[in-house]
């Protein structure tokens, strides 16, 4: 990585994923220009697009570019298409393999309560009270990681 620059590996997935990865691809390459930094975005298929295209959900240069990648931008995941193969040929198969490879270990998920939603909060808040905080959901054990025994 040069100062300044950063290769992200742009995994668009399926469903909505792809959508979504275009405009945060967009708006990576906006504040990119605006902040005087670059970035050097390469696509890899993954997940059903994967396994349409490949055979598998996590072909090996997809992982490998993972890798060599500052970062990873992930769309969603998985979809109905897919639901009737078997559990290791599933596009979700391939997220646990590259969270393993990566080293990550939680889900960071923000919640915040704004105001126009407040009427339909089923929690009785003041007018001042404010909802901020962060569910931190780790990914290392279980169905996630632990070894499945039948």
């Amino acid at each position: 990585m040069s100062p300044g620059q950063w290769t992200i590996a742009v995994l668009p997935g399926d469903g909505i994923g792809p959508e979504v990865i275009r405009a945060a691809t967009s708006i990576l390459q906006d504040c990119a220009r605006e902040f005087g930094f670059r970035v050097n975005l390469i696509e890899f298929p993954f997940g059903g697009m994967a396994i349409d295209k490949c055979g598998k959900p996590l072909p090996q240069e997809t992982l490998e570019g993972c890798l060599k990648a500052d970062a990873v931008l992930l769309g969603a995941v998985g979809g109905p298409k897919w639901d009737s193969q078997p559990l290791d040929r599933r596009p979700e198969a391939g997220l646990l393999v590259l969270r393993q490879a990566l080293g990550v270990y939680a889900n960071v998920r923000p919640i915040q309560l704004r105001k126009p939603l407040r009427a339909l909060c089923p929690l009785r808040l003041d007018p001042d009270t404010k909802i901020d905080f962060e569910i931190i959901r780790e990914l290392i054990g279980d169905i996630y990681f632990g070894e499945h025994i039948t």
